[in-house]
């Protein structure tokens, strides 16, 4: 499989899966948590708030509060997030329409609130991890998320749950009911949790070590698809006293199939080792993030100085 050819398949897998992760946002947010009024966080929650308090008309504050927060992230995410975030929200407005008007007169659980949170956030958060997991979001506080997630090391789940606690937290000023509020905190733990869950499980990695004798050939055509690169490393068989070439390779879980699909084509005998990963940082993988205590002094330290402080 060609480079652009791959590009052009990640890319649709991409939209589909931003599309399915919009698909569950919906299902939670206008079957489970809408009809039993539980509020939820996000911009819709800004809008709702500043609507019941102002006046304002919430499709107004909706659409200036995301173009602001769009344009932030055009200039720190890229042009490609953005892309795919509107994407994101017109597929999550056409299919929210679409299901309020074939579930108009059916109300679930309305007589179970807290079963009503608890379903209705798993449908939400695991709509917004699949979104974030294909480079794409569901605006709002998912673009500040992703921001903070740029460049700190703050899991995305977390970074939400704070923005929609104040969100939610300000909707007491309508609703006056410390019940709806409580069922409101539920939702936001559960969907935060959800979104780490879905993204975590996305970009797992794992490590292969294959010892072969066609190690060069297993090597060539994982290198082509799926695009990973291989270190040669050179091992000693302990009982057999050979001297033995070891593949290392990283990938995504994803990929393990398709590897070992190659190592079974080329060398059936091959002997293979798989585990999987915490983190892989680097080309191909995740960006590392790190902080500078002091980034002025370590532009000051000479060559020099940095041996005698490495010695």
């Amino acid at each position: 499989m060609t480079y652009d050819k791959k590009k052009l398949v990640n890319e649709v897998r991409d939209y589909f899966m931003i599309g399915t992760g919009m698909v569950s946002y919906c299902i939670g947010w206008t079957i489970f948590l809408l009809p039993n009024n539980i509020p939820t966080g996000a911009v819709p929650g800004i809008a709702s708030v500043l609507f019941w308090g102002m006046g304002i008309p919430v499709q107004v504050s909706y659409f200036v509060i995301n173009a602001i927060l769009l344009l932030f992230a055009l200039k720190i995410l890229g042009f490609k997030f953005c892309i795919k975030t509107i994407y994101a929200v017109l597929v999550l407005t056409a299919v929210t329409t679409v299901v309020q008007k074939f579930s108009a007169g059916v109300h679930l659980l309305h007589d179970q609130p807290f079963m009503a949170s608890i379903i209705g956030a798993i449908f939400c958060g695991s709509g917004i991890g699949l979104g974030f997991s294909f480079h794409g979001s569901t605006g709002g506080t998912d673009i500040i998320a992703a921001i903070v997630n740029k460049y700190r090391d703050i899991s995305l789940g977390r970074v939400v749950m704070l923005c929609d606690i104040i969100i939610i937290s300000s909707c007491y000023l309508v609703f006056h009911d410390w019940e709806k509020l409580i069922y409101g905190y539920v939702v936001l733990l559960i969907t935060s949790f959800c979104i780490d869950q879905v993204v975590q499980q996305t970009h797992r990695s794992v490590q292969f070590f294959i010892i072969s004798d066609k190690y060069k050939e297993i090597a060539s055509r994982i290198a082509v698809y799926p695009h990973r690169g291989a270190t040669v490393i050179e091992a000693h068989g302990f009982y057999t006293g050979h001297e033995v070439k070891m593949l290392f390779i990283m990938a995504k879980r994803r990929e393990s199939s398709i590897i070992f699909s190659i190592i079974n084509e080329i060398d059936p005998k091959a002997f293979v080792t798989q585990t999987n990963v915490i983190g892989v940082y680097g080309e191909g993988f995740d960006k590392f993030k790190v902080r500078s205590s002091h980034p002025s002094r370590s532009h000051q330290i000479t060559p020099e100085q940095r041996i005698a402080l490495d010695n």
